[in-house]
């Protein structure tokens, strides 16, 4: 295996690239694209339409953070509406940083641990 390109190399690399594409076949490059970009908002959106908070999963949000998805605990262990922690997040499937995470997200990976663990998770606000 070769040694991985820097991002300056990279960058060279696509420019040069981008001077032997045919305009046309650049346009629909940048065409199909912004497409998809499209495409991606339209699923986020409609995902998050999809997505119902139960009453006491509302009402654990509210207790929690204030119904805040940017929201992080003084000592940064618990982070987003749910106050998640790193690992409770990654145990539903999340990635990154549950703050971080769109707040349909959210609701859908506190929805997977309410159904897997009832409320005991949130043992202030699930009670």
């Amino acid at each position: 295996m070769g040694e991985r390109l820097t991002l300056s190399e990279r960058r060279a690399i696509r420019a040069q690239l981008r001077t032997l594409a045919p305009p046309k076949v650049r346009r629909q490059t940048a065409d199909l694209r912004r497409d998809i970009r499209g495409l991606r908002k339209r699923l986020a959106r409609r995902l998050a339409s999809e997505v119902s908070i139960s009453p006491q999963l509302k009402s654990i949000a509210q207790c929690e953070s204030h119904g805040n998805p940017r929201a992080v605990s003084s000592g940064g262990t618990y982070r987003g509406k749910y106050q998640f922690s790193f690992s409770t997040w990654a145990s539903v499937g999340g990635k990154g940083d549950p703050a971080a995470a769109s707040e349909s997200e959210q609701d859908r990976r506190a929805a997977i641990l309410y159904r897997s663990e009832g409320p005991g998770h949130w043992p202030v606000c699930g009670s």
